[in-house]
Parts: C-alpha cells; sequence; structure tokens
C-alpha cells in the first residue's frame, strides 16, 4: 500500500447504535478526501454503550472490509467515537508559576495538569482534558500562551470523563476486528469538526448530535467548548413508540418513520395516508399520517425540552448568537428544524459534513457528521496519538514510584 506511506490514511469508526460506519480519509495538500465508507446495522449496542462484544466485532469487521474496498487500501488504525449516558463533562482550572519569565511547552504541560488535578472516582477515565483559554498575569483570553512573557500561567480547561469499562468495551471490539484505537473521541465533539464553522464557535453555538440511542450536546462560546452532556434518548425512542402506538413490527416501524415520519403535524396534508403491517400475520391497515405525527411530534418535543433545560443549566442560553445546530441521523425526520425553533426558542439549523473533498455526494448526510468529523479530528491531532500514551503513562508512574521506594528502603 503505497498510500499508506507517511501515515496519509486517517479512518474514523463510529460505533452507533443503529449503524456502524468507517469513514476513509486520504490526507492532501489541499484538505481532506474521503476516499471510502462502509456501513454496517449495528447490533450489540444499547444508548451509545457495548452490550454485545460479539455482535459488534462483526458488524465492526462488515463495515471495516466494506470500505477498505471501496478506499482499496488496508485499515490498521481508526479513531472512534464514544457516547451513552456515563459521559460526564466538568470545567475546571489551574495556576502554576512561569519557570524563566517565559512560557514553554513544559509550563503549558503543567498547568493543564494542575488544572486535571481533580478528584475522579476509580471507575472512571479522563477521556478528554480540552483548553478553553489561558491566563497570564491576569490577561485572559489567550489561546495560544507558548513564548509570551510573564510570572503565572493559568489554564481554563473543560474535562470530559466516561466509565471505564465502557471505553475498554470499545477498544476491545476494536482490537478483536484487527484494529489499533489511535484515540477515542467525544462523539459530539468530533461531530463538531464535521458540521460547525469556526465563526459559529466563536459566536456561541449549541451543537445536537440526535443519534439512535443517545442525544449528544456540546455547546461552545469564545471558540472553544465550554459544556458537553449526552441524553439517552434517540432516534430508537422515535422507533419504538411507533412500533407501540402502530402496533407494527420494529423494522416496519423503523421503515415507516424515514419514508412518512414528520416532527410537525402541521407541516402536512390533512388527507395523506400510509399502510401499516400487523403483527402476527393479521390484515395490513391504512391509517392517517396525521396519526403517526401525533406519536412522533410529543417525543420529538421531550428530546428538545430536556436540550433546552441542559442549555438553562449551565447558563450560556444567552451566549448562543449563532443558534442551535441539529445533526446526526435521526435529524433527517422532516420538520425536526422547526420543530427545535419552537421548542428552544433559538433559529436552528441542520449539520451537514463540511470542508472536505472526495466522496462529498455519498457523506453529505448528518448521519455521517460522527463519522467524518473522526477523520477531521484524526487529521488535526495526528502528530500526538494519545490513547497508547496514556496506558504507558501509567507504566511509567508505577516504575518511577518502585525506584523511590527501592531507593528510600537501600
Amino acid at each position: 500500500m503505497a498510500k499508506q506511506k507517511s501515515g496519509e490514511i486517517i479512518v474514523g469508526l463510529d460505533i452507533g447504535t443503529t449503524k456502524i460506519c468507517a469513514i476513509v480519509g486520504e490526507l492532501t495538500d489541499s484538505g481532506i478526501d474521503i476516499i471510502g465508507i462502509g456501513t454496517h446495522p449495528s447490533k450489540g449496542l444499547r444508548k451509545g454503550v457495548v452490550v454485545n462484544i460479539e455482535a459488534t466485532v462483526s458488524s465492526i469487521r462488515r463495515a471495516i472490509e466494506e470500505a477498505e474496498l471501496m478506499a482499496g487500501a488496508e485499515i490498521s488504525h481508526v479513531y472512534t467515537g464514544i457516547a451513552g449516558g456515563h459521559i460526564k463533562g466538568f470545567n475546571s482550572q489551574g495556576i502554576v508559576a512561569v519557570k524563566d519569565k517565559e512560557v514553554r511547552e513544559a509550563d503549558i504541560a503543567r498547568v493543564i495538569d494542575a488544572a486535571k488535578a481533580v478528584a475522579i472516582p476509580l471507575d472512571r477515565e479522563v477521556i478528554h482534558v480540552l483548553p478553553q483559554e489561558f491566563i497570564i498575569d491576569d490577561q485572559g483570553g489567550i489561546k495560544e500562551p507558548l513564548g509570551m512573557a510573564g510570572v503565572r500561567l493559568e489554564a481554563k480547561v473543560h474535562i470530559v470523563t466516561g466509565a471505564v469499562s465502557s471505553a475498554q468495551n470499545i477498544v476491545k471490539c476494536a482490537n478483536r476486528t484487527g484494529l489499533n484505537v489511535s484515540d477515542i473521541v467525544l462523539q459530539p465533539l468530533a461531530s463538531a469538526e464535521a458540521v460547525l464553522g469556526d465563526d459559529e464557535k466563536e459566536l456561541g453555538v449549541c451543537l445536537v448530535d440526535i443519534g439512535g440511542g443517545t442525544t449528544d450536546i456540546a455547546i461552545f462560546s469564545g471558540g472553544s467548548i465550554v459544556h458537553t452532556a449526552v441524553i439517552a434518548l434517540g432516534g430508537n425512542n422515535l422507533t419504538s413508540d411507533i412500533a407501540i402506538g402502530l402496533r407494527t413490527p420494529a423494522h416496519e416501524a423503523e421503515r415507516i418513520k424515514q419514508k412518512y415520519g414528520c416532527a410537525l403535524a402541521s407541516l402536512i396534508n390533512k388527507d395523506d395516508t400510509l399502510e401499516v403491517p400487523s403483527v402476527g400475520g393479521r390484515q395490513p391497515r391504512v391509517l392517517g399520517r396525521q396519526i403517526l405525527c401525533e406519536i412522533l411530534e410529543p417525543r420529538v418535543e421531550e428530546i428538545f425540552q430536556l436540550v433546552h433545560r441542559e442549555i438553562q443549566k449551565c447558563g450560556y442560553e444567552d451566549l448562543l448568537a449563532s443558534g442551535v445546530v441539529i445533526t446526526g441521523g435521526s435529524t433527517l425526520l422532516a420538520g425536526m428544524p422547526e420543530l427545535a425553533e419552537e421548542v428552544l426558542g433559538l433559529p436552528v439549523r441542520r449539520g451537514m459534513p463540511r470542508g472536505i473533498g472526495g466522496l462529498v455526494d455519498v457523506v453529505k448526510s448528518p448521519m455521517y457528521a460522527t463519522g467524518v468529523g473522526l477523520v477531521v479530528y484524526g487529521a488535526k491531532h495526528l502528530d500526538r496519538r494519545m490513547f497508547r500514551i496514556r496506558e504507558e503513562n501509567v507504566y511509567k508512574k508505577v516504575k518511577g514510584r518502585m525506584r523511590e521506594w527501592l531507593e528510600e528502603i537501600f
């Protein structure tokens, strides 16, 4: 594989509740070209968390094979996303003294370590430490402090933590397929890379990624991330509501949702009808499309009310000048942006992956936002493959400590 030389191929593996999607990107002089995509229905996840390793492994394998075939390249390293109700994000800050009156790399590393020094339970793991801003001698709003003069350096960071077991299960599934995980990325963070513009992040924007099992939220203000949250509701809840409400099998409910679904009853014609297959060999029935919308609308409204509560809770409601961007496969439902505007009282748009080349037409859908975002994230962080480093650090720490003990004893 000549292409693989110099690490030019980056693969995003979106392990979702409804589908597993592998997107292959190639680094070019002008940016990133998407050269391969593979998707397969996901069977082993529930609400964004792995519940069946065997089923997940076989789905990942199928998606990777399809992507390899399309890209004509072998895949060995992937960037994978993580979501689920166990994800928690919070803000923290740290202060250090600058050694030689000039900020060096070591000072930045020390101040981020100081901000990271918070009590985290043993069953949780830090997934991201995202710097928001640096403050040098009371001068705030600094994004790149390297080389600046000063005596005191402060860092404000956003820390994302998740359950250790969930992160390990994702890595285990990828490893069982013969893949190495370069890094685990929070899904709304990856989606933001693909669908948000820098000006939106600067003005203040809320990204709502509605997937099959979870709704992920990321709020940006002043160019950096200020709040993350995961709500354990998604498109699968809409499907199960249809299945129960119309008494139809789950796979038929999914088809009906995609073909006839609408989140706003006022947008559809009163006379529209649809045929609903029944369970257990009974005759199919013909129902008004209005009934379907009456089932969907309250659930979609509930999801956006929970999003609204989350925005209010973190206190950034008045700072979202760019409004809200909704993305994820479930937002393909007709009437979703309109209903979101009603509930949230903010301008809403659908977010499509952008800023990429290659197979743009294939991935130009909200459902591929996370996959494309993982590739973009991977391209930005090619120089530091963090996931493996973290494990090495633990080893170094233990080794260092043991050496200290031995020196004390002897």
